[in-house]
C-alpha cells in the first residue's frame, strides 16, 4: 500500500482520536478500577484461585462427563467464579471494562455508518467472523 498524503492524514486523525479516548472520563474510570483491582490482595487471590481451577477445568473438558472429577470441577469452577465476580474490585473493574468496550463499539458504529449503512458492525466487542450476520455471538444481524 502506498502512503499517500490522504492516508497519512487519516492515520494522524486516528492517532488523535485514540488520544482523545485515552483521555476520556470512561478511560480514566477504567484505569482507576484496574489499578485498584491490581493492588487488592483479596481480589488477586480470588483471580489466582479461579485461574487455577480453570486450568483443571480445561483438563477435565478433554474427557467431558466421563472424567472422574467432572462434577467436582464443574461445581468448583462455578463457585470460584461467583466468589471472584462478587468481589467489589472485580465487579467495578468489569463494569469499567464494559463501559470502555461500549464506547469503542459506539465509535466504531458511528464511523462505519458514516461511510455506509450496509457495513456490519460487531456489538459487545465481538469481531466479525465467517458466518457472521445471523445474530449469533457477534451480535450483528444481516438485514
Amino acid at each position: 500500500m502506498f502512503a499517500t498524503l490522504e492516508f497519512v492524514d487519516l492515520l494522524d486523525h486516528a492517532e488523535q482520536f485514540g488520544a482523545m479516548i485515552q483521555e476520556s472520563d470512561v478511560m480514566a474510570a477504567y484505569k482507576k478500577a484496574k489499578h485498584e483491582l491490581d493492588n487488592d490482595q483479596q481480589a488477586q487471590s480470588l483471580i489466582k484461585a479461579f485461574n487455577h481451577i480453570k486450568e483443571e477445568y480445561e483438563e477435565v473438558q478433554r474427557f467431558g462427563r466421563y472424567h472422574p472429577d467432572y462434577n467436582e470441577i464443574m461445581k468448583a469452577v462455578r463457585t470460584n467464579k461467583r466468589e471472584m465476580d462478587m468481589n467489589d474490585k472485580v465487579a467495578a473493574y468489569k463494569v469499567a471494562e464494559r463501559n470502555v468496550q461500549n464506547l469503542l463499539d459506539e465509535v466504531s458504529e458511528y464511523i462505519a455508518l458514516s461511510i455506509s449503512d450496509q457495513i456490519k458492525v460487531p456489538k459487545d466487542g465481538a469481531a466479525l467472523t465467517d458466518g457472521c450476520g445471523g445474530g449469533g455471538s457477534c451480535g450483528c444481524k444481516a438485514s
